[in-house]
């Protein structure tokens, strides 16, 4: 027969609103403005409550809290029956993120989160008439809208009704993923009809009503849930989760609001539900629960036991993965899995990162040496261009190391298999489920699929609805994906046990670039360049509290607090600058306060490690051997006299003064006398005219816009630069994307662009023994960029120190360099390493990387000549006919309309190098550019420390620091040329035994110490540490 399948619809609509059995208004409240966490913080408060009545008053404002409370009698109508409270606004718009929400407190005990996808709080199943109840209401307004209703009423719902309506319609919305004429469709489709031909809904509530619907629940349950049950030949693993972002268009603040709300209501539909089993990630968001409903956490922790609530994720929170250091995110890792371990005593081996803007290809080694194996996501389903080949593979990094990957390929309801898009928020419904296995690609290895199910960002997680839609799934109906309640980490050791042996299993190389929010490299430029100074600094810290551990304790707990405000603010909103405007107002003093505590931290070892005298002494925190540039301050002096007498002349600068200096050691200092001269100084530099100087590495022309026209290599005898094309050109782009502004730069932005030539300024105002510079301002608009360019006697890096005060909107400036290298791929920095991106367009894989990311570099090089492009904050860049451009501000109004809007500084150097950069020692280069020498005044000439040292320039010592466990000193290093290298590491101090460990600090193995020196092997680009006792 034509329509049964909407004849059951017809009939379920009809269940639902009956099993609504009784409904009593509740419309009068009590209520206050204020933002109470508790009840008796709303009493405690010394403003009077106001009446509120719900049928004539509104409350307003956006980002606002109130307290409502009311004292309900339970009338007799609802002895011995279930009792609900129903809560809502007039507002019904899908993103219940940016809406109004609520906890519910009844007697002063947290009941449950209420927002737009959980409405309804269960209070009691077996009410007892005349009881008191104080019912309580914390509110929030949300950030959309100015006026709100309060809409509340108790209800019974009627058990019996519901479970049909349910055991009807989770069938019945499989249809949409089956053919009509498929077979198990006709067949549950004729059990359907024929449940409801045995209602009777002629008499809602009668007898003769209430027993065709026991005749029909007997029926359904027998015919559809036992005969034809028992399935399972697809199953989908699914795991309740609510992804909370731990900023976005909301601070941190609500954040910290929207997991007592959420977690409140995974509590609840857990004492519902005993099948019920959820996830959640970041331990930071269980540390703003402890903190604000210890109850509530509590409750967690008892879950947790239960084997019910899986804490798994591996980091502190989800961080950005392109712009976070290699360290940092060592760091996330030990915070993220330590906090885990010690509060409920599990061990994650899940990175859990469904929606970050790309994966760094150095992100499988930092796992597996951090515990952890397994690799979740789902973003990378948003491409533009590309869909990813696989679901379920391997991921191999720079290094080699293999991670077993799934993709979760959970669809919307009713959205196309052919779309790339999948979602972490989840509906736990049977065409969704059914979608997710369809568009699924590594059916013939494996057969069950991974759902993460729930709404997130304060949504509360699943729902009601999905949990009975769950219940009935786990039947295993025929031809209906059977579900079951699993945690994600037991779907993972199932599934590397299902595919291990499994030659079919693919592999995928190298980094998952994302082929979206490329804007997400450069947006917010200041808090990337806070970032980047916070991580240096912390490291600078950690090495000068080792050095000086002898003089003055270790600051652990200063560091671990400074290190997880780092932490958070690497989440994948905020470091990105996808967030609104008022979460950068707070990481703005959060960054300023931490980098003060850092100078004062490492101003006490500094002066702990100096003694007085008349030297001035340079610290290193490299890890090489370093001669470079050091910005002296005020001193009196005409050169500094090394031990073997060497000089090295002091030019005076509108600062101070700067030196070149040689030999450093590495992770150390040198002590050098200040001494005055009676040679008069000279300098190398020649300033032929106005627009063309001379220098020992390179003849530099400019021409009347300040522009380099020119640059040759004076040792190479070659043009850096592309005949007629200039460098150091500053041009602006139209920056209009089409769908999510601050995220995302498009293809099409090259499309309108203004090269900026009004320069207002031009003058020479260093020439002397060290350096030569050239300062140039340019306007454009309202904007103006000044640039000290300095070229230097020693070093063949030039640099570019710039200040830009920018007035633009949803435009992008970048700084090209049009190099004279023939190339078809560009190196860039990334965490622990590099990797080659080609940068033609020859596939559509080429295509998308239009923009990528690199961290201190990038370079271009042919045969025996190249060149690297350094900075000190920036990560956008693209190259295109060896044209090196490097993305500074993007500038987009969405949803911080004000974003980059702000005084800006930043240092980039062009490197022109012979050979390629692993001759060159970009690397190093890039290091020095980063982590400019300390300098101290004091100190006795002569006197020097290396803490640790390598012997071969391909290994990066990159980390110097105290043990976690308090015990020992750690020494991190990586290689960084792709080179398997044995290398002897020297150290000082009195230590009697070295181990490996893993990045945890774990040790796996004991090390030969002898005189001091280590020999260490290390694999291409391997991340190696030591702990020294």
């Amino acid at each position: 027969m034509d329509f049964l399948d909407k004849r059951v619809g017809v009939i379920c609509n009809e269940l639902k609103k009956l099993k609504v059995k009784q409904i009593f208004p509740l419309t009068q409240w009590e209520y206050k403005e204020g933002n109470f966490v508790h009840p008796e913080d709303a009493l405690n408060d010394a403003a009077a409550w106001e009446n509120f009545d719900c049928k004539t008053m509104h409350w307003y404002g956006k980002d606002r809290h109130y307290w409502f409370r009311t004292v309900y009698t339970v009338p007799q109508e609802l002895d011995g029956k279930n009792m609900w409270i129903r809560i809502s606004s007039q507002i019904d718009e899908w993103d219940d993120a940016k809406n109004p929400q609520f906890i519910v407190f009844i007697n002063g005990e947290i009941y449950q989160g209420i927002d737009m996808n959980h409405r309804e709080c269960l209070i009691t199943q077996s009410a007892k008439a005349g009881d008191t109840l104080t019912i309580e209401l914390q509110a929030y307004t949300g950030i959309l809208h100015e006026e709100f209703a309060l809409r509340t009423q108790i209800e019974e719902i009627d058990a019996g009704i519901e479970s049909l309506y349910y055991d009807l319609w989770v069938p019945l919305t499989a249809f949409s993923r089956m053919e009509a004429d498929d077979k198990n469709r006709k067949d549950i489709e004729y059990v359907l009809n024929e449940t409801i031909n045995l209602l009777d809904l002629r008499t809602p509530y009668s007898e003769s009503f209430y027993q065709s619907v026991e005749e029909a629940s007997s029926y359904i349950r027998k015919a559809l849930y036992e005969d034809m049950a028992g399935y399972g030949d697809v199953i989908a693993t699914c795991i309740g989760h609510t992804h909370i972002d731990v900023a976005w268009w909301w601070t941190v603040a609500q954040t910290r609001e929207k997991v007592g709300r959420s977690f409140a209501t995974v509590l609840k539909l857990m004492d519902e539900y005993p099948g019920y089993k959820f996830m959640s990630s970041q331990p930071q968001l269980y540390a703003f629960l402890k903190e604000r409903y210890p109850e509530l956490y509590e409750k967690v922790k008892q879950r947790i036991k239960e084997k019910r609530w899986e804490p798994e994720g591996g980091m502190w929170v989800e961080a950005d993965c392109n712009l976070t250091s290699g360290e940092s995110l060592v760091r996330q890792f030990m915070h993220g899995k330590r906090f885990f371990k010690e509060e409920f005593g599990v061990d994650n081996r899940i990175l859990w990162l469904p929606d970050v803007f790309g994966y760094s290809g150095a992100l499988p080694q930092i796992m597996k040496k951090c515990g952890i194996d397994y690799f979740m996501t789902t973003k990378l389903a948003w491409n533009q261009f590309n869909k990813v080949p696989y679901d379920t593979m391997l991921w191999r990094g720079i290094d080699g190391t293999e991670v077993l990957t799934h993709l979760i390929t959970t669809l919307g309801v009713n959205q196309p298999i052919k779309d790339y898009f999948t979602t972490y928020n989840g509906i736990l419904h049977p065409d969704a489920i059914m979608g997710g296995w369809m568009r699924y690609q590594n059916k013939d290895i494996n057969n069950d699929i991974l759902v993460s199910y729930g709404y997130g960002d304060g949504g509360g997680g699943p729902t009601r609805e999905m949990l009975e839609t769950s219940i009935r799934m786990e039947k295993g109906i025929k031809g209906i994906p059977k579900v079951r309640q699993e945690f994600s980490r037991t779907y993972f050791e199932e599934l590397e046990e299902r595919v291990k042996d499994d030659r079919r299993l693919p592999v995928w190389e190298g980094e998952f670039y994302f082929e979206y929010h490329r804007g997400t490299y450069t947006s917010m430029a200041r808090n990337k360049r806070s970032n980047r100074k916070a991580e240096l600094g912390l490291m600078d810290l950690e090495l000068l509290s080792v050095l000086a551990q002898a003089q003055i304790a270790y600051p652990a707990e200063e560091l671990d607090r400074i290190w997880k405000k780092v932490l958070i603010n690497q989440f994948h909103d905020i470091l990105p600058g996808s967030s609104i405007h008022e979460v950068y107002e707070v990481t703005k003093e959060e960054y300023a306060t931490l980098q003060k505590e850092i100078k004062a931290l490492e101003e006490e070892r500094l002066r702990a490690l100096v003694e007085d005298g008349e030297g001035i002494t340079i610290f290193n925190t490299t890890g090489h051997d370093r001669s470079d540039i050091v910005e002296l301050g005020e001193v009196n002096a005409d050169a500094l006299k090394d031990t073997d007498g060497k000089l090295y002349p002091i030019q005076k600068t509108a600062e101070g003064a700067v030196a070149y200096v040689r030999h450093l050691p590495s992770k150390g200092y040198k002590t050098f006398a200040a001494v005055s001269t009676d040679a008069g100084q000279t300098t190398p530099f020649i300033l032929i005219d106005d627009y063309t100087l001379d220098t020992p590495f390179y003849t530099i022309h400019l021409d009347t816009n300040g522009c380099f026209d020119r640059l040759y290599d004076k040792d190479n005898d070659r043009e850096v630069l592309q005949a007629g094309k200039k460098g150091n050109l500053f041009r602006m782009y139209e920056d209009k994307p089409i769908y999510y502004d601050n995220w995302d730069v498009d293809i099409y932005y090259t499309e309108k662009y203004w090269d900026i030539n009004d320069m207002t300024s031009m003058k020479w105002t260093e020439c002397g023994p060290v350096r030569a510079t050239l300062e140039i301002e340019r306007k454009e608009s309202q904007s103006v960029i000044r640039q000290k360019i300095h070229f230097y006697a020693d070093s063949r890096r030039i640099e570019f120190e710039t200040y830009v005060d920018w007035k633009e909107h949803q435009t992008l400036l970048k700084v090209h360099f049009p190099v004279n290298i023939h190339t078809d791929e560009a190196t860039f920095d990334v965490q622990f390493g590099n990797l080659t991106r080609k940068v033609h367009t020859n596939t559509s894989w080429d295509k998308a990387r239009f923009e990528s990311c690199g961290q201190k570099w990038i370079d271009l090089s042919e045969g025996h000549y190249g060149v690297s492009m350094l900075n000190d904050c920036k990560y956008g860049h693209s190259v295109k006919d060896s044209n090196m451009a490097l993305t500074l501000i993007k500038s987009g109004i969405e949803p911080n309309p004000v974003a980059d809007q702000e005084e800006h500084y930043f240092t980039y150097a062009l490197y022109p190098h012979a050979g390629k950069w692993q001759e060159a020692r970009t690397v190093e280069q890039a290091y020095d550019l980063n982590q400019p020498a300390i300098v101290v005044a004091g100190g006795k000439p002569g006197s020097h420390l290396s803490k640790a040292s390598v012997d071969k320039s391909n290994v990066v010592l990159e980390t110097i620091k105290c043990a976690e466990c308090g015990e020992g000193t750690i020494i991190r290093m990586y290689e960084s040329e792709n080179a398997l290298t044995k290398t002897n590491l020297m150290v000082s101090g009195n230590y009697k035994k070295a181990f490996i460990c893993n990045l945890l600090e774990e040790e796996e193995a004991e090390l030969e110490l002898k005189g001091g020196i280590i020999c260490v092997q290390l694999k291409p680009y391997e991340v190696v540490t030591v702990k020294l006792i």
